[in-house]
């Protein structure tokens, strides 16, 4: 996973989180992004230092008090946003993503469940899949 640092044409500072560049790249082109404030799709990513955790505890970014309320209510929204937008396709979401990437079924955001040796084929043939966050209530 990839964190970018996003802005739209309002100025509305964000953050979104991608599987790869790649990812976002397809995402934008798609006008797939958007701001959460004002619905922009003219979304550009800002400048932004990687987080790099080390090996010993305490080296990476902190899960406690703020950022972890703010990291919380970041996975509620996407999921939430998800499941409001997106078609839910259940366990055939492997053999939908291939269809909706070869050009057999409509394009459309979908989400679903997939078996890993399944995703695993799909990243591999190049069809953009990325995990829904888990539900911040099964996280506490």
């Amino acid at each position: 996973m990839i964190r970018y640092a996003l802005a739209c044409q309002n100025g509305h500072e964000f953050e979104g989180w991608f599987g790869g560049s790649a990812d976002y790249d397809d995402q934008a082109s798609r006008g797939l992004v958007e701001c959460p404030e004002c619905g922009s799709h003219e979304i550009r990513k800002q400048i932004m230092s990687p987080a790099v955790a080390g090996t010993r505890r305490g080296d990476g970014p902190s899960t406690t008090g703020p950022s972890r309320t703010m990291l919380m209510e970041a996975m509620g929204r996407i999921r939430q946003h998800v499941k409001e937008n997106f078609d839910y396709v259940g366990d055939s979401f492997a053999k939908e993503a291939r269809a909706i990437h070869e050009g057999t079924s409509e394009i459309r955001s979908i989400y679903g469940e997939a078996k890993p040796e399944e995703v695993r084929a799909l990243k591999e043939d190049g069809v953009a899949v990325a995990p829904l966050p888990p539900d911040p209530k099964d996280l506490n």
